[in-house]
């Protein structure tokens, strides 16, 4: 029986891939482990969207390389959105790789439990593709949570997105396949539920079969064990009233939205190829607030976009101080060859870049410290995560995605993977601490996951 260890890096849509993987060489014979020391088979699943992913990914390569050599009997391979991007120069800079595969070639990752090592340097082909039940997954993260991808691809021209080179153009998964799977999860003890894509809104378009995201999340409510469903990765342009009322309107959808809208300068959103202006920005953030009462908005914007100017970031960062977003991220920009922002002049200076990051940030800070400090003093439902690496019992409010946003603090007791009230009596800039009201609210399901790693340490 070969031993398989899986380093899976980037968003979470490459952890799906990397949980099909590995649930395809379980299936296969493997025993999964977490020493990469104790293992025949070293897998990186690698992110190569921007230049700092790229780094990690390298990083990780060679680590594990290193590996290889102190036990030539190991096996080295390669997998995802770097190697689907950067195939060829790969495979000659990194001899020590034993194999490549791109991110519509990972199915073949159990040829590496033959004993005699295939041909497996497969990439520039298939640019993705689709989960289906047909592959097995075996899950990676908290039992009560998980990722469901519901499409692949994006078919937007954002000038600084390398993503649809990568990924290739957007294709939704059949609505039958969606719901079968969330079923599968919720049997196996999932309650929340986060929905991903490369452009979530646009599930459904491109199958001109009448699916469209609304009428998926009114079949997703209907899975009893379901409790919360989370909407990641909504590109602005197809947010529809329809879409917005179903959220309204149905409990289990979390009041949440996450939109990346990049910048709301005029110039800056031409050059970017986003929305036609700000205008339509901050009409589509009225509309949301007023469509989903007490909606929590995350966003992302680009500090330091070719040609941006000191005016064109004050604008930004006016805006940030006025809208009050509930979640910020703000990324500097990173010139990306292949994209059409990568050849435009007036590239600025990376400390200007830095500058501009940091000063969005701390207006964020101030403004989640606020909205933090509304809710001292409030009851609110919270999923119970379990214990970080100093012993605090730790959960999340609907409004609170896994890994990118901040964690109540809980006193008391409750069981980790249900749902408990509490009340909220202290707040911090990203974090709430809340007393736990009654016993944990049962969630139905009786079973567990068995988990290969626990919950993060925060």
């Amino acid at each position: 029986m070969k031993r398989v260890y899986l380093q899976s890096l980037g968003c979470p849509k490459n952890l799906v891939d990397s949980e099909m993987m590995l649930g395809l060489m379980a299936r296969d014979g493997a025993e999964i482990v977490l020493d990469p020391a104790a293992a025949d088979v070293l897998i990186v699943n690698t992110c190569g969207f921007i230049d700092g992913a790229k780094r990690e990914s390298v990083d990780a390569i060679l680590e594990l390389g290193r590996l290889k050599e102190s036990d030539p009997t190991k096996r080295l391979v390669v997998t995802g959105c770097l190697v689907q991007r950067y195939g060829s120069e790969l495979q000659d800079s990194l001899p020590e790789v034993d194999a490549f595969l791109g991110t519509g070639d990972f199915t073949r990752v159990s040829e590496m439990l033959d004993d005699g090592l295939p041909d497996a340097s497969s990439y520039g082909g298939a640019a993705h593709l689709l989960p289906d039940l047909a592959i097995p997954r075996t899950r990676t993260g908290q039992f009560f949570s998980a990722y469901l991808k519901v499409s692949e691809g994006c078919d937007h021209t954002c000038s600084f997105c390398i993503i649809p080179k990568i990924r290739g153009r957007h294709e939704s998964r059949p609505l039958d396949s969606v719901l079968a799977e969330a079923a599968a999860l919720a049997n196996d003890g999932v309650v929340e539920l986060n929905l991903i894509a490369q452009d979530l809104t646009a599930y459904g378009r491109d199958r001109r079969d009448g699916t469209t995201l609304s009428s998926l999340l009114r079949e997703l409510v209907k899975i009893d064990r379901l409790r919360w469903i989370r909407l990641l990765y909504n590109y602005p342009r197809y947010v529809t009233d329809e879409l917005l009322d179903t959220i309204a309107a149905e409990e289990k959808i979390c009041s949440y939205i996450d939109m990346p809208l990049q910048h709301i300068s005029d110039r800056m959103l031409r050059v970017m190829r986003r929305e036609r202006d700000g205008a339509t920005v901050r009409r589509l953030i009225a509309r949301l607030r007023d469509r989903i009462p007490g909606v929590a908005i995350r966003t992302a914007f680009i500090a330091g976009f070719p040609g941006e100017t000191e005016a064109d970031f004050t604008e930004l960062l006016e805006f940030v101080r006025e809208t009050r977003f509930e979640r910020v991220g703000v990324f500097r920009y990173s010139q990306e060859e292949g994209t059409a922002a990568a050849t435009l002049g007036d590239q600025v200076p990376e400390p200007v870049k830095r500058r501009r990051q940091q000063a969005l940030m701390r207006a964020q800070a101030g403004v989640a410290a606020a909205v933090n400090h509304q809710l001292i003093g409030t009851d609110q439902a919270v999923l119970v995560c379990g214990t970080d690496d100093r012993g605090r019992l730790y959960g999340r409010l609907p409004t609170q995605a896994p890994d990118i946003d901040g964690v109540v603090y809980l006193r008391g007791e409750a069981a980790v993977g249900w749902i408990t009230r509490a009340h909220v009596r202290r707040a911090s800039t990203y974090d709430l601490y809340a007393d736990v009201l009654s016993p944990a609210v049962q969630i139905g399901v009786d079973t567990r996951t068995q988990c290969l790693y626990g919950p993060p340490s925060l």
